[in-house]
């Protein structure tokens, strides 16, 4: 699961809670999609080859460990695949992840980003890939390229 999440955030840049508040159904092996549910839209990630492998490596995992739980979440723990309450997994979960990494979750979608918008100064790009406002890809395209900020 650790992985997976990571290359949820390094590479499609989804957020920790977004991700931790992914559906089995947002999942869609077959056409290498998942959906990452944002108020009040819906963002479709397209999944690359690494992704894919390390949610179906998953998803076996998942199914071997908890063939019985009601959990819709993608992601559970031991503990939230067994919770009548049926929650996704905790905060602190997400941050363990990625404590061996030195870095938040929140840090490595931003680099992921950032390092995008160097590659390519394109806001519509960013706007697609990582499902976010104008405003916010703008302020990535003038962060990676402060010569294209209008001046008065």
């Amino acid at each position: 699961m650790a992985k997976l999440v990571i290359a949820l955030v390094a590479i499609h840049g989804l957020g920790k809670a977004e991700t931790a508040r992914l559906l089995l159904g947002d999942l869609d092996l077959s056409a290498g999609t998942l959906i990452a549910r944002r108020d009040p839209a819906r963002h479709i990630v397209y999944l690359d080859e690494l992704t894919h492998t390390l949610a179906v490596t998953w998803m076996r995992e998942r199914h071997h460990r908890w063939p019985h739980t009601a959990n819709p979440h993608l992601l559970v723990s031991q503990q939230t695949a067994v919770m009548d309450a049926l929650p996704p997994i905790s905060s602190m979960v997400m941050t363990d992840i990625f404590r061996p990494l030195g870095l938040s979750p929140s840090k490595l979608r931003q680099d992921r980003i950032l390092d995008e918008a160097r590659h390519t100064a394109d806001p519509v790009h960013l706007m697609r890939v990582f499902g976010i406002s104008a405003k916010t890809a703008m302020k990535y395209v003038y962060t990676a390229h402060p010569e294209r900020r209008a001046t008065r």
